[in-house]
């Protein structure tokens, strides 16, 4: 990730947690989430904020990375380490991330574009399957 993302990325994080959640710019009114993951290799931890999706009780996120041909960092971390945190809103919450493939995989991300068509834009832009990842909470 380049300094100017990491930056970014750290605006809104801080954004988010001042303001219980909500964020302004370009993600002004979206639901946003902060995912913390640890280094696939490292083991460090890392948080990013990323847009979510809650359908039929669950909660989706989406490795869109706005169509690079690439999955983001964050994804690939959740595959080894597949025990996150959440925060939403002003909680923190324990999750396992589990990928959603399939025909469940494109009912959840067709949704998504309905809510956000920018994902349909991201999926246009690449030739790679943009991965559909549920965060199941620990009760």
């Amino acid at each position: 990730m380049s300094v100017a993302a990491e930056d970014h990325n750290q605006a809104v994080i801080q954004e988010f947690r001042a303001n219980q959640g909500r964020v302004g710019g370009g993600f002004a009114g979206a639901p946003l989430l902060l995912l913390h993951t640890r280094g696939a290799k490292s083991g460090a931890e890392r948080v990013h904020p990323v847009m979510y999706l809650e359908l039929e009780g669950r909660t989706f996120v989406f490795a869109s990375k706005a169509g690079a041909d690439s999955n983001p960092d964050w994804y690939h971390n959740l595959l080894a380490h597949p025990e996150v945190e959440v925060e939403l809103g002003g909680a923190t919450r324990s999750a396992q991330a589990v990928p959603v493939t399939g025909a469940e995989r494109d009912r959840i991300y067709a949704e998504q574009v309905k809510r956000f068509p920018g994902f349909g834009e991201y999926q246009a832009k690449t030739t790679r399957v943009i991965p559909v990842v549920e965060l199941a909470f620990s009760e």
